[in-house]
Parts: structure tokens; sequence; C-alpha cells
């Protein structure tokens, strides 16, 4: 059975650093794309990140660029988005998910795979 499954979320003042883990089952990353996105209610889905096993990593989003970073751990079938300088607007449900191939920024529904999604919240 294939799943994401992510951790990390909770509670973080502005300024502050949160690092959410993305594990993932019953398939490795050899074959896949690993995205990040985030959904604020009311929101569309966007893209935040995304990293390929060929060493491809790129951050979408203008607005967390030199505050973010992805960063895998093959071994432990796991990617990471780290957070830094948190703001308020960082605020959403993040979620990770897979793809068979290469990165997809604008159709998040072509990902065969997502996680439940972790809330945070960062305080002002």
């Amino acid at each position: 059975e294939v799943q994401l499954v992510e951790s990390g979320g909770g509670l973080v003042q502005a300024g502050g650093s949160l690092r959410l883990s993305c594990a993932a089952s019953g398939f490795t990353f050899d074959d896949y794309a690993i995205g990040w996105f985030r959904q604020d209610p009311g929101k569309e889905r966007e893209a935040v990140s995304c990293s390929m096993s060929t060493g491809f990593r790129t951050v979408y989003l203008d607005s967390v660029k030199g505050r973010f970073t992805i960063s895998s751990d093959i071994a432990k079938n796991t990617e990471y988005l780290q957070m830094n300088s948190l703001k308020p607007e960082d605020t959403a449900v993040y979620y990770c998910a897979a793809v068979q191939g290469f990165c997809n920024r604008y159709r998040p529904p072509a990902y065969d795979y997502w996680g439940q999604g972790t809330q945070f919240t960062v305080s002002s």
C-alpha cells in the first residue's frame, strides 16, 4: 500500500522555524517526483516545491524563496521541507504528494499520491 505521511505541523511564532517531514512507504523515490503543496481555506492549492531523484530541486513560490528549503533522505524514503523566518501568511495545511516521472507545478491532480496534510499556524 502506498502511503505518504506528513508530520511536523503545529504552532510557531513569526520568525521561527519548522521542519515538515513526508515519509513515503510502498514505493521508492527513484521513480517519483515529490512535491510540497499548501492550501489555505477558500484558496486553491498551490505548489510550494518539488524534487526529483535526479537531484533536481526547486522552490516555486517567490514568497518563500530564501526561507524554505527541501531535502531528501533516500535511505529513509523521507522528504523534508525546512521553513525558516516564518510569517503568518505561511499558515496553511501543507501536503506532500508524489507523481511518477516529473514535477508538475500547475496540475496538482496529476500527482498520484497525497498525504493527509499537516496544519501549522504562524502567530504574529
